[in-house]
């Protein structure tokens, strides 16, 4: 069974992107334009991995991630931050809040950003 990753990112063009490519690979993908829909997704589908920007409509991605981490059912999923802020103090929060990874979007190429995946679900 194909595992399925939730991504929670605003900008359609790079949500696409990333999406195709994990489709490419074989997982199952659900996506999530801002952090509301993104909580919702991940307590409803219970993805196997969550990949978050952190600059989203409507409530921020540490808001997500703090609420995700906090809830019983879904606390467990792991999740890869990808986002541009590229702050020291940005990346200490994510990964002290429980993210598992932390990616700066203009470091990382679509096909790297699968490795870490692959990494962290240990494939």
């Amino acid at each position: 069974m194909a595992k399925k990753i939730l991504v929670i990112e605003d900008d359609k063009f790079l949500r696409e992107l990333i999406s195709q490519k994990l489709l490419k690979e074989g997982y199952d993908v659900s996506e999530a334009i801002d952090g509301e829909r993104g909580i919702e997704s991940a307590k409803i589908e219970k993805p196997d991995l969550i990949l978050l920007d952190l600059i989203l409509p409507g409530i921020d991605g540490f808001e997500v991630l703090a609420r995700i981490k906090s809830d019983p059912e879904a606390s467990e999923i792991p999740i890869i931050i990808l986002s541009n802020l590229g702050q020291k103090d940005d990346i200490e929060k994510g990964l002290n809040m429980g993210a598992v990874d932390y990616l700066i979007k203009a470091h990382f190429t679509p096909a790297e950003i699968i490795e870490k995946i692959r990494t962290v679900m240990k494939e």
